[in-house]
């Protein structure tokens, strides 16, 4: 299988076999711009021919036919292209975009919307508010899955699938279409919406690649890297700690009553689809995850590299009762606190550089354990295995940390970035190169396990906690 996966801040384009081992594999790095405080932009051109470079690369090592390509994606980023030309008419808005904040708290109060900006639907509407007349248009609005499904077959797709459209507020709650209240509220055209499709399934031809082989699963970044961990049954569940953090749980078939927060932080999330058949989940976020360790190696120049943090944190047995929050841009699940921020408590003379380094992982393995709490807590399941995948994952100190958070046994992914195993499965499920979704699990090795052995103080951490919040009460008053 061929993979495209498009992240926040790069593009990969991989070969994955039947055992679901990478064999070829072509990175390159592609940061948005932020021309001001709180913009996050590129230009979707500039994407199209990065992913056309990258698939081409991979694809000339092999003379293999491709059984199918998969598509994975940051989610809910936004492009607006003319259907004729394909030409995108401004900026694609990355997910982590807050230009439209008002536009959401507007929403909210005239129409009863609660819509975030990091959802798509705020900024599709901006995008056509930027071009006079483009709501006459015959204009397309799409996520970065859209985007390249559009691209791979020369125009003659305009798709999205269940799990990344039902992150983009614009989806009704049990993903039976498209929620026209909210499209009326915002003023975006219908027709220029992509059509739904299953994230497992044969949905069009890759033309313009050699070979010109099917395009079988379209996948949101964190749902891919659910399945490539093999969290297919209810209850498994995985965390992504990649610069922020993201868990994703497993429920199954029932569809969610709201597709608003839970009580306690989560939200319902389609896992994947196949077959006209949803399987749901729930999902919490960590706003800032590896970005602490980017801070201490930027910003404070306490290590050389995040790599380091592993040796230095390990030198010490314990924090000697330092403790971080790692609130930098505020606290996700469960408080959903904007305006919390980064606290370090406990500090004595005594305190060394290698205590406070191992106090950001202890942190942010904390954190990981304040989502399985609330995911649990929401869902009434019991989560007794943990898989992680993404940067920190490379991180022994940091796993066994979380195992200790969480007291259970903490599963690492063979790869860092499990989001290529699982578009790859889903497109390999759609071209029968695996027979069923049960396969998924079948095929998961970790590559170590992380033990519980010492539990961390979870009393002492809450009370940490409550110190971080409301420290800039102008943001902790937001509520999306």
């Amino acid at each position: 299988m061929l993979v495209i996966d498009v992240g926040t801040t790069s593009v990969r384009a991989a070969l994955v076999d039947e055992q679901l081992t990478i064999t070829a594999l072509a990175p390159r790095p592609f940061p948005p711009s932020s021309p001001s405080p709180g913009l996050v932009e590129f230009d979707a051109a500039d994407l199209a021919a990065l992913v056309l470079d990258v698939a081409g690369e991979v694809l000339a090592v092999t003379s293999e036919p491709v059984a199918g390509v998969g598509i994975t994606n940051q989610r809910a980023t936004t492009i607006v292209w003319d259907r004729a030309t394909g030409r995108p008419v401004g900026p694609a808005l990355g997910w982590q975009d807050l230009r439209t904040v008002i536009e959401c708290i507007t929403a909210k109060a005239e129409h009863g919307l609660a819509l975030a900006p990091n959802q798509t639907a705020t900024k599709a509407a901006w995008l056509l508010d930027q071009v006079e007349g483009s709501r006459k248009r015959d204009l397309c609005i799409g996520t970065v899955d859209s985007w390249v499904a559009w691209t791979l077959t020369g125009g003659s797709c305009h798709v999205t699938d269940h799990t990344n459209a039902a992150v983009t507020g614009l989806l009704a709650a049990d993903a039976s279409g498209w929620n026209q209240r909210a499209l009326d509220a915002l003023r975006i055209p219908a027709s220029m919406l992509p059509t739904v499709v299953d994230s497992s399934g044969v949905l069009g031809v890759a033309t313009v690649l050699d070979g010109a082989p099917p395009i079988a699963a379209l996948v949101g970044d964190q749902q891919a890297s659910l399945v490539g961990q093999g969290c297919v049954a209810p209850g498994r569940a995985k965390i992504t700690f990649g610069t922020g953090g993201m868990l994703d749980m497993c429920l199954g078939a029932d569809a969610p009553s709201s597709s608003q927060r839970s009580a306690n932080g989560t939200f319902p999330i389609v896992a994947w689809s196949a077959g006209g058949a949803l399987t749901w989940g729930v999902e919490g976020i960590m706003l800032s995850a590896g970005t602490n360790v980017e801070w201490l190696c930027d910003d404070l120049g306490l290590l050389a590299t995040s790599a380091e943090s592993h040796d230095v944190a390990s030198s010490v047995d314990t924090t000697d009762g330092a403790v971080y929050v790692p609130a930098l841009l505020g606290l996700g699940t469960p408080q959903w606190d904007y305006g919390a921020r980064g606290t370090l408590l406990g500090v004595t003379r005594g305190t060394t550089r290698a205590h406070v380094v191992r106090a950001v992982l202890e942190g942010v393995a904390h954190r990981g354990a304040d989502l399985v709490d609330a995911a649990e807590a929401d869902t009434g399941a019991s989560i007794d295995v943990l898989r992680v995948d993404g940067g920190m994952s490379a991180n022994p100190t940091f796993t066994q940390a979380l195992a200790d958070a969480t007291d259970r046994p903490v599963e690492v992914s063979p790869v860092v970035e499990a989001t290529t195993l699982g578009a790859a499965f889903l497109a390999g499920l759609a071209t029968e190169v695996f027979g069923d979704i049960a396969d998924a699990e079948a095929n998961w090795r970790p590559s170590r396990v992380a033990e519980p052995r010492t539990r961390l103080d979870r009393d002492v951490w809450r009370r940490a906690v409550e110190r971080s919040t409301g420290w800039i009460p102008e943001l902790s008053a937001l509520d999306f």
